[in-house]
């Protein structure tokens, strides 16, 4: 009897691939597997995959002719050149309405010009976002995909099976044309950097402005992952700060404090800056671990530079409280100046993001999920043109609540010396944000003076007007007023 052709077929059999194939496999898909190395096909079909329903190919020819049509196959390789060399590979194999999807944590520059150079061809691309790490590739992770929307009936019984469920909801719908899914799974990446940030310097102030232990610090988070903290990140910060290590210590105090970085969180600071979205929450966190890798520079200049010689005197339940509200307050803006970069981005590419349904796909399987999200969603839900999620009334009120909070949290840091970038940055967009007046009118008085680069007064906004502020000057004016 002839062998059934295959549903999908994905290329990369690193954990994350093996783990998605086995959990299509799970799901009653029927999976060929490739890889650039083919003995790890064989490998893998030998231990891992043994006793299921998935196909081994020994080339792409063979891979692509055990596929049913319309063909699809996913790419879980290496961002860029690998990316680049595949599809050019497979594109001679296929047919018009076959479909590419990658995903991996490619830019999202990149399926934008794949979508872009295959359009005339027929055959459909998808750029999706895959988080969850390898547990959430087996068991449920939030998928975000992006790229033609032809493509999307024929993937969505495979992926919405496969992802993660919230009250039975998939976490796992079509984003948008071209580059939309990999820029949200960008924008999830770089809010995973700040709420990872933020979490670090909550236990920085626990550790050496309270002085707790570890097994105190894990009782906190514990606590608060029962409240509206509740998240994978408070979670499993939890578990790290109880675990020990084999010689009946705990392991944390041990690892080296200096942080590593893929670039999504990088890319995120790099569009914001593109699109004019003042981010600078997810700016510090990144900032925050490239200073962290300078190590050696740190213990040299420990021995050298004074810092502050104060001490906490103050209730540590209170400030623990404190400490609460304002990781609270500093989360509420995090996401609020992402779904700002999402909206911003959206409107420059003509995507049309459903802002509701990216938290929903949020709330389950992946690395931010939390309770949080479904606050969000009710928000976006509720109001689907909302410029910040700040002006939310939900949201709105839990800041009002907690901003007094970070204020206490950021000046008892910056009096007791403790670098807190994240709390900080939440704090001073927070009131620019809510500021009716701010100092750029001085600002760009000195660039008119120097650059003629003009200003607007307040009673005639929209007229660029220029001053000939030292009287030897000229008054031809700069042609563009933001630059």
């Amino acid at each position: 009897m002839a062998q059934p052709k295959a549903d999908i077929a994905l290329i990369g059999l690193a954990v994350m691939g093996q783990n998605l194939i086995l959990n299509m496999d799970s799901k009653g898909f029927i999976v060929c597997a490739f890889n650039r190395t083919v003995e790890k096909v064989d490998q893998f079909l030998a231990n891992e995959a043994k006793g299921t329903k998935i196909i081994g190919a020994k080339s792409l020819e063979d891979m692509v002719a055990k596929l049913k049509t319309p063909r699809k196959v996913m790419l879980l390789v290496k961002a860029g050149f690998a990316v680049d060399e595949f599809v050019k590979k497979l594109l001679p194999l296929l047919e018009k309405g076959d479909i590419i999807i990658d995903g991996g944590n490619s830019q999202y520059t990149d399926t934008q010009r794949w979508c872009k150079e295959l359009a005339s061809t027929g055959i459909h691309y998808i750029g999706m976002g895959v988080s969850g790490g390898e547990d959430g590739a087996r068991y449920g992770p939030s998928l975000m995909p992006g790229g033609h929307p032809a493509a999307w009936p024929h993937v969505k019984p495979i992926f919405q099976a496969i992802s993660a469920k919230v009250n039975g909801e998939p976490c796992c719908d079509w984003v948008g044309e071209d580059g939309a899914g990999h820029f949200v799974k960008m924008v999830h990446n770089g809010i995973e950097y700040g709420d990872m940030q933020l979490i670090c310097e909550a236990y920085h102030l626990m550790k050496d402005v309270l002085g707790m232990d570890q097994d105190e610090m894990a009782k906190v988070f514990d606590e608060w992952n029962k409240g509206e903290l509740d998240s994978f990140l408070i979670e499993i910060t939890r578990d790290i700060l109880k675990f020990k290590d084999a010689d009946g210590k705990h392991l944390l105090p041990k690892i080296r404090d200096a942080a590593g970085q893929k670039g999504t969180g990088k890319w995120t600071g790099i569009s914001a800056l593109e699109y004019g979205v003042p981010v600078t929450l997810i700016g510090e966190a990144v900032f925050a671990r490239c200073l962290s890798a300078l190590k050696e520079e740190r213990v040299t200049a420990s021995k050298s530079l004074p810092g502050s010689t104060l001490k906490f005197s103050g209730d540590k339940k209170q400030f623990l409280e404190h400490l609460r509200m304002a990781l609270f307050a500093s989360k509420i803006i995090s996401y609020a100046q992402g779904f700002m970069l999402l909206r911003e981005a959206a409107k420059d590419n003509k995507w049309n993001l459903n802002y509701g349904s990216i938290a929903l796909m949020w709330r389950g399987g992946c690395i931010i999920r939390s309770v949080f999200l479904g606050n969000i969603k009710d928000a976006y839900t509720k109001n689907p043109q909302l410029s910040n999620l700040l002006l939310d009334p939900y949201f709105c009120e839990r800041i009002s609540t907690c901003q007094p909070s970070l204020r206490q949290v950021v000046a008892q840091a910056a009096l007791l010396g403790v670098p807190v970038p994240a709390f900080s940055a939440a704090l001073a967009f927070y009131d620019g944000y809510r500021a009716n007046m701010l100092p750029a009118n001085l600002l760009q008085a000195q660039r008119d003076y120097f650059g003629a680069h003009t200003y607007e007064l307040l009673t005639k906004p929209g007229d660029f007007l220029h001053t000939n502020w030292t009287g030897h000057g000229g008054n031809v004016s700069a042609s563009t007023y933001n630059k």
